[in-house]
């Protein structure tokens, strides 16, 4: 039997929750022996992998399929596990893995359960910890079927290297994409040149409290000396000051950083629900009152514009005596 990881790509290549499931697979088959098996759609560089304890990599090179469909791919990862016998298979948190998750579990006939932070326990029954009521809450839930289809929160197992001989096999079932002509992708627009939300390990994210777009070359700048992303609130995202690709929140992307800057946002429950997964939160904020604070690991009341720029001073001062 093995395990089956879905091993997404970052500009070809093989993304940083690929290394983090397979991380997460390889300590799980170290206690129940079986072996880790990734698919992947052409991936440029499958034989990474293996230093993350990857044993085999069936890498879909149908240029077809190239760009991503839910219902082609999920398709596809049945294949996988019908030729592998996966009993367990692991999607990350990311957008298309949400969209796609409980496609390939109606497709392989998995318990599917998201939003997992640690390995299954060792019980009468395969339970794994996860987050609940947008990461406010822990939850025990069992899995009673022959399958089981987890999807593992960002950042929350982190990446171990522990490097294993494997092997690459391309892997092309037939796909009759006739069938998915409803859900084609159209047009594919990429950021080029900054470090994608989804992959950061830290964000710097402001609201209305910048006043104006015309302030925004501070959070760029805190940014580029800690090698961040940006992001911004959903008002934000609204009024046109920044890109929509930027928004996180509920209605935007979920993130879950090591660390969180928000910087002159008030901290509403739906922006909240997208940022709560970070794993350190620092609020600068002019407003006590702000419901960010309560949230925060760390907290600094003090107006944006003489804050900002003394952290990125002390930041810069810092870097230069490494």
């Amino acid at each position: 039997m093995s395990i089956l990881i879905y091993a997404e790509k970052q500009n070809g290549k093989v993304s940083k929750g690929a290394k983090e499931l397979a991380s997460y697979a390889r300590a799980y088959a170290d206690k129940t022996g079986d072996q880790v098996v990734a698919v992947g759609f052409s991936l440029e560089n499958p034989e990474e992998l293996f230093q993350y304890g990857v044993n085999k990599v069936l890498n879909v090179t149908n240029d077809k399929l190239k760009d991503f469909n839910a219902f082609a791919y999920s398709h596809v990862i049945k294949e996988a596990v019908d030729k592998e016998n996966s009993k367990m298979v692991l999607i990350s948190s990311s957008n298309d893995s949400i969209y796609a998750g409980p496609i390939i579990a109606q497709y392989i006939d998995a318990g599917y359960v998201s939003n997992v932070i640690s390995l299954p326990e060792d019980s009468d029954h395969f339970v794994v910890k996860r987050k609940v009521f947008t990461s406010k809450g822990i939850a025990y839930t069992a899995i009673l079927t022959d399958k089981k289809l987890l999807r593992i929160s960002k950042n929350s197992f982190g990446i171990a290297e522990k490097a294993v001989d494997g092997s690459v096999e391309e892997f092309n079932p037939p796909v009759d994409l006739s069938v998915y002509d409803e859900y084609k992708v159209v047009n594919v627009e990429k950021v080029t040149g900054k470090v994608p939300l989804t992959d950061a390990d830290i964000i710097v994210s402001a609201g209305r409290g910048l006043k104006g777009p015309e302030n925004w070359g501070m959070i760029e700048e805190l940014a580029d000396v800690l090698g961040a992303a940006t992001a911004c609130s959903k008002p934000v995202a609204d009024l046109g000051w920044r890109p929509h690709q930027e928004h996180v929140g509920q209605t935007g992307k979920q993130v879950a950083p090591n660390l969180y800057i928000a910087v002159g946002i008030s901290g509403a429950i739906q922006h909240l629900a997208g940022v709560n997964g970070s794993k350190y939160m620092v609020v600068i904020n002019n407003d006590p009152e702000a419901p960010f604070f309560k949230a925060a690991d760390y907290g600094i009341v003090g107006d944006a514009f003489e804050v900002v720029p003394k952290l990125i001073e002390k930041l810069k001062a810092y870097k230069a005596n490494q």
